[in-house]
């Protein structure tokens, strides 16, 4: 890979936070309309962010390789169906070089603070590497890049090796050690089958069972691989008949949850053929509507649940020791090691402590009061020329999240295209525009299953706000982002300063 920036330019036109999925399709698409002075600023050492710092025993994707992917970049040589973490690394590893975007891309470089001046109409960004004045910030840090630790008593104590799953220790041994797992999620059932083989015992804290049906994987052969590569528009009928596919769960998720029942049906079965003693299944059984929470999907995790080394606990912790977990019902339970699977802080992303708008306050203040609310998920009221990709209401419980990166990208792609042609220097969405867009989404809100259905889930905020999913179709998403609607926002013309940079 080349090699990072050494050295900051002290300006650029866009300044992108985050080098996955989201900051490395936002280089791409700059690049492409001609957008070239530009700067991606990345935390960590290189291209890939989740999938570059999640490297957990069985990381995978749960959706399909053909959609986890940039439509504008398939890739034939995907192994299986569900692509294991190094394969999408790899991906976009390989991507980011051949794009020719790598010059502008700064790694090991944290932003620390961003503040919006009004004079100059740009963002003044410090980062840990120095500072950066920029026309526009662009966010694609995501909600999955800071992990969310449990609040237990004690744990600070512990005198094992801990760790998140999004900060795996390859340095620890697993074998015939004692191990704990606190979380049922979709990174735990995945790390569960893949450690219980080689541990002495496995504790798996649940509390609260997920839906987890069968993984239909395949493998791809030789042969499928090369009809990839050779037969154009192979991949992309393929990508097309699963996205059409995933969008037929959207009413059970919105509008009717009863129409999930073939869902339920499959998750009930998988627990039937995983486990065979009737005091687990009860215990693995869901008490709440299938799609509430997360639906998840392996064909190991039951079989693992089952086998004689582990445990499933579902009692609540209420402290730990220096050596032990100790549950509400009396019981202590000895570990070498203490594995925390308990997923990111996704309803208050992290970058938003660090940015501050026209007043001053940060969004993280801002959003404190009424929950994570921006304009069309990309742009917020008091953040001029701030665009946010996977922000608030746009994560998706059925599909591929690459979907509603593009649909992003092109919205502002289009912005960016509209200021320069009208010499705007300042935009951002009028408050009656961003009110009607998330008042709407929160209306439709109360009917979906995350709303109704029983189960409280890292979806809702603390005020019990869904600020996380979007509760519509994602076509309908891609055609609001479609053009940009400059009727909607509030334009400044640029200002001329003098000595300052073009």
């Amino acid at each position: 890979m080349t090699p990072s920036k050494t050295t900051l330019p002290a300006s650029v036109d866009h300044l992108v936070i985050g080098a996955g999925f989201a900051g490395l399709g936002t280089a791409i698409k700059l690049a492409e309309a001609g957008e070239d002075d530009f700067l991606v600023i990345e935390k960590d050492g290189g291209i890939g962010g989740t999938w570059r710092v999640n490297t957990y025993p069985g990381a995978a994707c749960d959706v399909p390789s053909q959609l986890y992917s940039f439509s504008f970049a398939p890739n034939p040589n995907w192994s299986m169906s569900f692509s294991p973490q190094p394969e999408i690394e790899a991906y976009l590893v390989g991507l980011a070089q051949k794009s020719g975007t790598l010059d502008r891309f700064a790694f090991d470089t944290e932003v620390t603070d961003a503040r919006w001046d009004e004079t100059d109409q740009r963002w003044h960004v410090t980062t840990s590497r120095g500072e950066i004045a920029a026309k526009t910030l662009i966010s694609g840090s995501g909600g999955l890049s800071v992990p969310k630790m449990p609040d237990i008593d004690g744990i600070e104590t512990f005198q094992g090796e801990v760790f998140h799953s999004a900060r795996w220790n390859h340095d620890v041994d697993l074998t015939g050690k004692r191990v704990a797992v606190i979380g049922t999620g979709a990174s735990s059932i995945q790390i569960v089958p893949t450690i219980q083989p080689d541990v002495e015992h496995l504790d798996v804290y649940q509390r609260t069972a997920p839906y987890v049906i069968p993984r239909n994987e395949h493998r791809y052969s030789g042969v499928e691989q090369l009809l990839f590569k050779s037969v154009p528009g192979l991949q992309w009928a393929l990508r097309t008949g699963i996205y059409w596919a995933r969008e037929l769960y959207v009413p059970g998720f919105v509008w009717k949850p009863a129409l999930a029942a073939p869902a339920k049906k499959l998750a009930l079965g998988n627990i039937a053929k995983g486990i065979k003693d009737h005091g687990l299944r009860a215990k693995v059984t869901p008490d709440y509507q299938i799609g509430c929470k997360r639906i998840l999907i392996s064909n190991t995790y039951y079989p693992a649940l089952a086998a004689d080394n582990v445990e499933l606990v579902t009692d609540s912790i209420v402290k730990v020791t220096g050596d032990a977990i100790v549950t509400a019902d009396g019981v202590e339970r000895p570990i070498d090691v203490l594995i925390v699977a308990t997923g990111f802080q996704t309803t208050e992303q992290p970058i938003a402590e660090h940015i501050r708008g026209r007043d001053g306050a940060s969004l993280s203040e801002i959003w404190a009061s009424q929950g994570m609310a921006s304009y069309k998920g990309t742009t917020t009221r008091g953040f001029p020329n701030l665009f946010q990709v996977v922000g608030a209401n746009t994560g998706l419980a059925h599909t591929s999240m690459i979907v509603m990166i593009e649909a992003q990208l092109a919205y502002i792609v289009d912005a960016l295209k509209t200021m320069r042609a009208e010499g705007v220097g300042a935009m951002e969405p009028q408050q009656a525009a961003q009110d009607e867009w998330n008042d709407d989404i929160q209306r439709r809100m109360q009917r979906t299953v995350w709303n109704t259905g029983g189960c409280s889930s890292w979806y809702l905020d603390a005020h019990g706000k869904n600020v996380t999913l979007w509760p519509r179709a994602t076509f309908t998403f891609r055609r609001l982002l479609s053009s940009f609607d400059a009727k909607n926002y509030d334009l400044e013309p640029a200002r001329i300063i003098e000595g300052a940079n073009a």
